[in-house]
């Protein structure tokens, strides 16, 4: 385990970018695999709380996965291949994996202003979909209308991740 928070916070966040621009560029089960062996060496070398810590991306991979199966089912988001999904693929799951490793880490400083995530997430997260579709993995079939709806979904799911942590996994606190 790493003990400088500084290195751990580092490596989270080449982790997770690593992982995200794997699953969009490569979408299949072998980067599924190896955002699973990102999450291993999470585990290993960043997390403190490591059971803890599993609990919470597990419980954020449903809330996320399910986010995400709901836009597909209602045509806020599709694959780019216009092939229809009956849930959200599993690369999609695995960016909600590696994501969810930020929340405690990396990206553990937003929830120190309580305005902050409130403010961030309605544009952060579009904004990582939208780059998705511009790599080619994933379309907004109504541009506007996407984004607006992953605004407000995201502006409600991810401060709800953060208060979750907070109740229910407080040693987790960055």
């Amino acid at each position: 385990m790493i003990t400088s928070k500084t290195a751990r916070n580092l490596l989270n966040f080449i982790l997770f970018q690593a992982g995200w621009l794997a699953c969009v560029l490569y979408p299949g089960l072998a980067t599924v695999g190896l955002i699973l062996v990102f999450l291993g060496l999470h585990l290993a070398l960043v997390s403190q709380q490591r059971f803890s810590e599993l609990q919470f991306i597990g419980f954020g991979v449903v809330l996320g996965g399910l986010m995400d199966t709901l836009w597909f089912r209602t045509g806020v988001l599709a694959l780019d291949s216009g092939e229809e999904v009956l849930a959200a693929p599993p690369w999609l799951i695995a960016i909600w994996t590696i994501f969810m490793t930020t929340l405690c880490h990396s990206l553990g400083w937003i929830s120190q202003r309580q305005w902050l995530p409130w403010a961030l997430a309605p544009i952060a997260g579009p904004f990582a979909y939208w780059s998705a579709s511009q790599l080619g993995i994933v379309a907004l079939p109504d541009l506007t209308l996407s984004l607006v709806a992953m605004a407000v979904g995201w502006f409600v799911l991810f401060p709800l991740l953060l208060f979750i942590r907070k109740a229910l996994y407080a040693e987790l606190e960055t």
